[in-house]
């Protein structure tokens, strides 16, 4: 992460910037759809390259017994390419997700 501004709030608007291992530059941002503290985020999302390319991402949480479920859901993409090309990044992203949290699990 080289950037990361936040308004979390419906109407606010985020910004990120990251570098990938391989020294690829990326930027994305949006705007807050909703926001309901500690259960659902829903927010657009739109490459600098492509800003006209504008999708959407919504993430919910449930409780589930001592910890929580999360659902996410990236839809309205452009074409099937973008929406492949997004699938491979968040798998990556949640792998990394899971390898994190895994030895909080195990405590």
């Amino acid at each position: 992460m080289t950037r990361a501004e936040l308004d979390v709030q419906a109407g606010g608007r985020y910004h990120i910037a990251f570098r990938t291992q391989d020294g690829e530059e990326h930027d994305v941002s949006g705007v807050y759809q909703e926001v309901v503290e500690n259960r659902k985020l829903s927010f657009t999302w739109a490459w600098k390259s492509t800003p006209d390319r504008v999708s959407l991402v919504t993430i919910e949480l449930e409780p589930d017994g001592g910890g929580c479920e999360l659902r996410f859901r990236h839809d309205r993409f452009f074409d099937q390419k973008a929406a492949d090309d997004h699938n491979r990044g968040w798998t990556a992203t949640f792998s990394k997700l899971d390898e994190f949290l895994q030895p909080m699990v195990e405590l």
